[in-house]
């Protein structure tokens, strides 16, 4: 079968639709006029989209993810969210893909997963990544370093951006660029089997760096203030949160301290065609509120 014959017959499933990521991977394929299933713990979130039906398929549900992907060939698995079971999910998820049969898997993962990673929620991605390889299913990795579009989320009402990171650097990558790169591998998989992309953004920045970028673009007098490790549990400890999330948030900020987050590459460019967005140019083009 020719490539432009298999595009044309193949299927395609999308998890994490009602979610920022999914959502945009979601709205590129309808903009082509591609027919998609969307897996959706709640169905009636999911978005209205030309071609798209939105079926039940939670990851711990083996029977509904089943029944959702059999006869599918495409599938995209956005990460789950953040939960002590997390990774129970992801292999649940995982076993029925294998049975339904699908024949290409893209999964969402994190840069530098590792099962000693400093951020703790790397861990949880390579033990997916694992699981994944065992199953048979073939597939393709996008390990996405932190999020640009995150970033003026992390600084505080008081305009200060807080963490242990010290001098350290991260490639935070724009949630656009991973959603191209998404697309381009569900479109044409074959090239990608097997492979594993780490995807960041075009420089590697320190929250100094970043704190000033988000000033200089918002008007907001936003600063970096470092903290001690004891610190910053010791500021988050009135969220109460449980331990490991409270352990993964700090890590965040130690992964970039040790140099686990700066690596740069040229994954975007690579899939998409285009250049990487930097945060500059994702915060100016970011619509801001009003007042």
């Amino acid at each position: 079968m020719a490539p432009a014959e298999a595009e044309a017959q193949a299927t395609y499933a999308v998890t994490g639709a009602t979610g920022r990521l999914g959502g945009r991977v979601a709205r590129r394929l309808a903009a082509t006029g591609t027919p998609q299933t969307l897996l959706c713990r709640t169905p009636a979130r999911a978005p209205e989209l030309p071609g798209a039906t939105a079926v039940p398929g939670a990851y711990g549900d083996h029977d509904a993810v089943l029944r959702a992907l059999r006869g599918t060939d495409r599938v995209l698995m956005v990460s789950a969210s953040e939960s002590p079971d997390r990774v129970a999910q992801h292999r649940t998820f995982v076993d029925a893909a294998a049975e339904a049969g699908v024949a290409h898997l893209v999964y969402v993962s994190f840069y530098g997963a590792a099962p000693d990673a400093t951020f703790t929620l790397a861990r949880d991605h390579w033990h997916t990544e694992q699981h994944i390889r065992a199953s048979g299913v073939p597939f393709t990795f996008l390990r996405d370093n932190l999020y640009a579009d995150f970033m003026p989320g992390l600084v505080g009402e008081d305009d200060t951006l807080r963490g242990p990171a010290g001098d350290g650097r991260a490639a935070v990558v724009a949630q656009d660029d991973i959603a191209d790169a998404a697309v381009a591998v569900l479109r044409d998989p074959g090239p990608h089997t097997g492979r594993a992309y780490e995807l960041t953004g075009p420089e590697a920045l320190t929250l100094a760096e970043v704190a000033a970028t988000i000033a200089a673009v918002t008007g907001r007098p936003v600063s970096y203030v470092p903290e001690t490790v004891e610190q910053a549990y010791a500021s988050r400890a009135g969220y109460d949160a449980p331990d490991w999330q409270l352990d993964a948030w700090v890590s965040t900020y130690t992964a970039i301290a040790d140099g686990s987050l700066a690596g740069v590459t040229t994954a975007v460019q690579d899939l998409t065609g285009h250049s990487a967005t930097t945060l500059e140019q994702l915060l100016r083009a970011t619509p801001r509120p009003a007042g």
